[in-house]
């Protein structure tokens, strides 16, 4: 099992996302990450999801989704690409000392800290989905409260650019 980021420009209406992640689930096939956004391209948002599957499995929820006829185009990022993901952390906090060490973990992943109380620290860390995972790692010994995360974003390297083929822009 691969694990693969694929985009899908939609056509921006409400419940597109319903009849994606619906298709999703009557085949069986489960979303580990999903994002949803507006493009600069009016009317037109990107889907980011992350499934977990072989390369024909992919190509059949390629083909499945290109059948809505909300959807624009439909990418698996397959080659080199940028992908990012944001996180909040809260974290147990007891004394100075333990402030300080997780202030240095922080600067090491170069995460902020965007709440302080008394007893809790909340961080905010953005990155590959591997580098939350060792930051939240580094973080589990002092005890982590509370994780929120967004869906993995991707877009592939390069000049490369998700496209719209002429026949579907007018949206």
């Amino acid at each position: 099992m691969k694990r693969h980021l694929v985009s899908v420009l939609v056509q921006d209406h409400p419940r597109v996302l319903t009849r994606i992640t619906s298709m999703f689930a009557r085949r069986g096939f489960n979303i580990d990450s999903l994002a949803v956004g507006r493009t600069h391209l009016p009317g037109v948002s990107r889907i980011s999801f992350v499934v977990y599957g072989d390369d024909r499995t992919i190509e059949q929820v390629e083909k499945q989704l290109n059948r809505l006829i909300e959807v624009l185009k439909v990418v698996d990022h397959d080659g080199p690409r940028l992908e990012r993901e944001l996180a909040l952390v809260k974290v147990r906090v007891d004394g100075i000392e333990e402030r300080l060490e997780l202030k240095e973990i922080a600067e090491a992943f170069r995460a902020r800290i965007v709440d302080v109380a008394r007893t809790a620290l909340t961080f905010e860390v953005s990155g590959h989905p591997a580098k939350i995972d060792r930051f939240i790692e580094e973080l589990a010994h002092y005890g982590v409260l509370e994780t929120m995360r967004t869906g993995a974003l991707g877009m592939d390297r390069g000049e490369r650019v998700l496209r719209l083929k002429a026949r579907k822009e007018a949206v």
